[in-house]
């Protein structure tokens, strides 16, 4: 028996439920043994466990397994037959199948599975058995010779056409099968047949001869067969239709582009025309998408279905088709699309409900008419025969319709067309009613909404944070109020809230400007008052760069100017808190027993205004306070408000109990109605301290004998914290930013490091000039020191403190935690 015929009668004979395992070291040692070994080959562990393999074999296969070893390291396992020796010397003809075992440890075994053949199952099995099973299986079976010619074929294979296996014969593929691309189909029968590697799951789509108008989808396995010498006889291959996979696939991409691609924009008509786009060719050929003017116009509507069809006005707002120049359609975009009041789709707009036709008569016209002309032509004459009509529906209300038709040549729209045609047409709909309603009068509103304020709040661990928005006016749209959380160095955290005079889209962008300016000032790590103050500088050079007057329309650098903001940084090492506000009332403070305080703070000019310069104030908050900073509109009540008032408000609406984002909202609500005469904006967080076992901290001689002593001490500190994977890149960074604080300063050193989200390592020092990266060339001795911190660490910078600068460097501790446990140990 040939070693293919062998291998193939292996795996054919192969049950593991039979099989007895043993497992085996590297160099074929049996290293462990069950009792299903023990009674299949007699030995008993103690005699079995540290025997080679070989010794359990006849001396003929005993030869064989140093090349079997090999082939299993090439080849990650073998399965073959084998004939193993009894402890009474008698030979047994076994299957074997050896795979690799990993170990916990991740030491490399083997797994062999013995399972004797003397009573297989199906081991005297016939030829005529076999070929019936192969003929009455349900998949598709084939075998082409070398020339790729059909040789023999199954019964199953009748189903995609070309006729009974006896006409197949002699045939090639693209005989039988014209509708397929028989070039690609062959060209892995011949990859196969030259390479010997079988090709699994082949997918093609195309038309076959069964079903020459619908597109089917099908999976192919190649084989090769060869004869005893291991010469290529021809190719088997396998067919599985897999046309209703691929057509839920195809359908999941279909709506996965529409919420691409659909709404990408606020103009109603390019809305109408991305749905046409999508949908065309991959639904329909042609696509008609009618709104109501009413809607173009952006007007309020009735919700629920048309009443009074004689007052129905529909234009056409996009369309298209796959042929150039969209030559079906009768009316233009932007023209009015008239229907017969009786017709299917004035039916649709007072139904509110789908319709379909599979088969349209091809003597019918079509229902809309030609305004120019007053012509209307069949469906015939247009080459389409199958339709789909849906509404466009949002929120309650009918929009208009949308048509989906098909020409001669596709097979017509089914029941999963029409739901694939809803979901599409409904996701739309939402998108034509938020661009009807920002064309009316929601723009600014809803691109401050979605695009400048926070889409979420960072994660961090200085705080618990929530925030509440709403609106001047739900129809009217936003004005410039806005809030941010910044995560900053040394585990510390920005609270920002400001506001912008004004409404509508300028005060949106200036206020877009100031949240990037505020934001680039932070990464910087300057106190509140010199960011409020460069913020101020900013403003100013921008007004008069524009040369506007302050707050004139369409100048988002003027509008800035009399902005309000209030910056806070809280360190939760410590507690501290650092505030300065410029033209912004101060923030409330809930301490932990519940009482609330008003912040006394210095109230600086507002932004761009000139004025004496900002201060900061500073306090210590206890764990557990809850700072609320908000825009003077939580306060207000009409044009004219009295602060001490609205602080007794705020003051009982902060009373309350409960979960930090539900208080957030309870005291929007408790003080804002739902339309409010100026926007809102809350910020409240929640401080945290970071335990004492969270930060240590050392104080170093200015030695560089020293610098050693400190990279032992993190280490030490790291495997305390259970941090052993950080320790080589911390080593690094303590000595790099230790040698730097030795050789450039003077003074005592601090190291501090501080476990968080990351791990920050920071060294304080009493110099007064910062770092700089540099990009030295291979020639030169040194300069590489911070650019290998850059490299090691996730971000690095400098903060300057009254006594000096601290240069930190953090890792980050949320990624290592994400890393499985083998890439850490690389």
């Amino acid at each position: 028996m040939g070693e293919h015929e062998e291998y193939g009668v292996a795996r054919q004979r192969f049950d593991v439920a039979d099989a007895a395992p043993l497992l085996l070291d590297p160099q074929g040692v049996v290293t462990g043994w069950t009792g299903e070994a023990g009674r299949l080959l007699a030995y008993p562990a103690a005699e079995a466990v540290g025997r080679k393999l070989a010794d359990l074999l006849t001396a003929e296969d005993a030869q064989r397994v140093p090349d079997l070893v090999e082939r299993c390291r090439r080849d990650g396992g073998w399965t073959g037959l084998l004939t193993a020796r009894r402890r009474d010397g008698q030979p047994v003809r076994v299957a074997a199948r050896i795979t690799p075992a990993e170990e916990a440890h991740g030491g490399a075994r083997w797994l062999a599975l013995l399972s004797e053949l003397a009573d297989a199952p199906g081991w005297d099995m016939s030829r005529t058995e076999l070929e019936r099973m192969v003929s009455d299986a349900p998949v598709g079976i084939a075998i082409v010779d070398t020339d790729l010619r059909f040789v023999w074929s199954n019964a199953a294979l009748e189903q995609f056409g070309g006729g009974p296996p006896a006409r197949r014969l002699g045939l090639r593929f693209a005989d039988v099968q014209p509708g397929l691309d028989a070039q690609a189909v062959e060209a892995q029968m011949r990859h196969v047949l030259e390479t010997g590697e079988p090709v699994v799951g082949y997918e093609h789509v195309g038309h076959v001869v069964s079903a020459p108008l619908r597109e089917t989808a099908h999976m192919l396995s190649f084989t090769r067969l060869e004869d005893d010498r291991g010469r290529p006889m021809g190719v088997y291959y396998t067919v599985v239709d897999i046309t209703e996979r691929h057509r839920a696939r195809q359908r999941l991409a279909l709506l996965d582009r529409a919420n691409e691609s659909i709404g990408r924009s606020l103009d109603l008509k390019r809305t109408a025309q991305e749905l046409a786009d999508v949908a065309v060719p991959g639904l329909a050929d042609l696509v008609t998408v009618d709104l109501l003017e009413t809607v173009l116009r952006g007007a309020e509507l009735t919700p629920g279905p048309l009443v009074d069809t004689d007052q129905v006005a529909l234009r056409r707002a996009g369309q298209r088709s796959t042929e150039e120049g969209v030559p079906e359609a009768v009316v233009g975009i932007g023209e009015v699309a008239t229907y017969p009041a009786e017709a299917p789709p004035i039916r649709c707009l007072t139904t509110g409900r789908p319709w379909h036709a599979e088969r349209l008569d091809p003597l019918d016209r079509v229902w809309v008419t030609d305004e120019r002309s007053g012509r209307r032509s069949t469906f015939s004459e247009l080459g389409l025969h199958s339709v789909m009509i849906v509404p466009v529906r949002a929120r309650g209300t009918t929009l208009g319709i949308t048509t989906f038709f098909r020409r001669h040549g596709r097979e017509p729209f089914d029941e999963e067309d029409l739901r694939l045609a809803e979901d599409l047409v409904s996701r739309a709909a939402v998108c034509v009613d938020n661009a009807r309603r920002y064309t009316r009068e929601r723009d600014a509103a809803l691109v401050l909404q979605r695009s400048l304020l926070p889409h979420r709040l960072p994660e961090q661990d200085a705080v618990e944070a929530a925030a509440c928005y709403r609106p001047a006016d739900e129809l009217t749209g936003l004005g410039g109020d806005w809030y941010d959380l910044i995560p900053l160095s040394g585990a510390r955290v920005a609270l920002v809230v400001g506001e912008v005079p004004g409404h509508g889209i300028d005060a949106a962008a200036a206020m877009g400007q100031l949240r990037t300016a505020v934001r680039t000032l932070a990464a910087q790590d300057l106190p509140p008052e010199e960011v409020l103050g460069h913020l101020d500088d900013l403003v100013g050079r921008s007004a008069r760069e524009e040369g506007a007057e302050p707050g004139a329309a369409g100048s988002a650098g003027t509008q800035c100017v009399g902005a309000g903001c209030l910056y806070v940084v809280y360190d939760p090492v410590d507690g501290g808190c650092s505030m300065a506000a410029a033209g912004h009332p101060a923030p409330a403070v809930v301490l932990p027993d519940g009482s609330v305080t008003f912040v006394d703070l210095p109230q600086g000019p507002p932004l761009g205004v000139g004025g004496p310069p900002f201060e900061a104030v500073e306090l210590s908050l206890a764990e557990g306070s809850t700072l609320a900073l908000h825009t003077d509109g939580l306060l207000a009540r009409g044009e004219t408000w009295a602060v001490d008032a609205g602080r007794e408000r705020l003051r009982r609406a902060l009373e309350g109990a409960g979960p930090l984002d539900a208080r957030c909202r309870n005291v929007v609500d408790a003080l804002v109605p739902a339309r409010p005469y100026d926007d809102v904006a809350l910020l409240m967080a929640r401080t945290k301290r970071l335990g004492t076992e969270q930060v240590a901290a050392w104080d170093l001689d200015p030695d560089p004998a020293l610098v050693a002593d400190a990279r032992r001490t993190a280490t030490r500190q790291l495997s305390h914290w259970g941090l052993d994977e950080l320790a080589f890149t911390t080593e690094l960074v303590v000595s790099e930013l230790v040698t730097n604080a030795i050789r450039h300063a003077t003074g005592p050193i601090r190291l501090r490091l501080v476990r968080e989200r990351a791990l920050v390592c920071e060294v304080l020092d009493s110099g007064a000039t910062a770092p700089h990266l540099r990009h030295p060339r291979t020639t030169d001795e040194g300069g590489r020191g911070l650019l290998l911190v850059s490299q090691l660490t996730q971000r690095w910078g400098t903060r300057f403190v009254p006594d000096g600068k601290i240069i930190w460097a953090e890792q980050s501790l949320t990624e290592l935690a994400e890393l499985p446990v083998a890439a850490l140990l690389e």
